[in-house]
């Protein structure tokens, strides 16, 4: 199978804390996408989220700075995962948010990416505008 990598940053008025807390606690998680996420803070711990649309595991992590996560979409081929990295840096403006989304097969590639603006940066700065 053909696969790509989806590298984006992006730099939110909030502290890494708040992002990392975002990314994995479920209901904050559920607040910024408006769709039911059941997400482990633990590595190796399981999560979904949107509906179950996206699922995967946490395989590491160090607390308001990095996520890693083997990562799936509902409608991949069968026990496939790629593997997804969010780096948090505190910048002036709040955090900078590095995305490194790794062997997205090449088919999905151009949802996927544009999914992590529309589902996750866009959604999170809307969020983050409101407090």
């Amino acid at each position: 199978m053909e696969t790509k990598t989806i590298n984006q940053k992006v730099v939110l008025k909030a502290s890494p804390h708040e992002i990392y807390e975002m990314l994995l606690d479920s209901k904050k998680h559920e607040e910024f996408t408006g769709q039911k996420a059941d997400i482990s803070k633990h590595i190796g711990g399981k999560f979904k989220a949107f509906d179950g649309w996206v699922e995967g595991e946490t395989i590491d992590l160090i607390p308001d700075e990095l996520i890693v996560q083997k990562w799936r979409g509902k409608d991949w081929e069968e026990e496939y995962f790629s593997k997804v990295t969010f780096e948090l840096k505190k910048v002036e403006e709040g955090t900078e948010i590095t995305l490194t989304h790794e062997d997205v097969p090449e088919d999905k590639y151009e949802s996927v990416e544009s999914g992590w603006k529309e589902h996750y940066w866009d959604k999170m700065k809307k969020v983050l505008e409101k407090e």
